[in-house]
């Protein structure tokens, strides 16, 4: 493969790269409006954000369901970090909000 080749084969990979990125994206975005909906049910259940329990059992979904290429440990420290912010958004959302502050 010459340079010109190799660049050209570059940028189509990143411009599909970007795509999938959108794609993630959007698929996050979907994942944070059911958390939300979640967050109001244990709010009004009074129920706590934590659940370890749920947590493991994602986490064991994700490892049953991964084929690869990326390794079981990078997944799971992947859906750790998305975990841990969709718990941050429900801590957020279920506080009460601040005087004068409105969500």
């Amino acid at each position: 493969m010459n340079n010109d080749d190799a660049c050209k084969a570059l940028t189509e990979f990143r411009e599909r790269i970007n795509a999938l990125d959108r794609r993630i994206l959007g698929l996050l975005n979907e994942r944070t409006s059911i958390v939300e909906e979640i967050g109001q049910i244990k709010q009004a259940c009074k129920m706590p954000v934590y659940e370890p329990k749920r947590e493991d059992e994602v986490l064991r979904n994700i490892a049953e369901h991964n084929q690869g290429p990326l390794p079981q440990d990078a997944a799971r420290r992947v859906f750790e970090r998305i975990i841990d912010e969709m718990r941050t958004l429900q801590r957020v959302r279920m506080e009460p909000p601040r005087d004068g502050e409105s969500r």
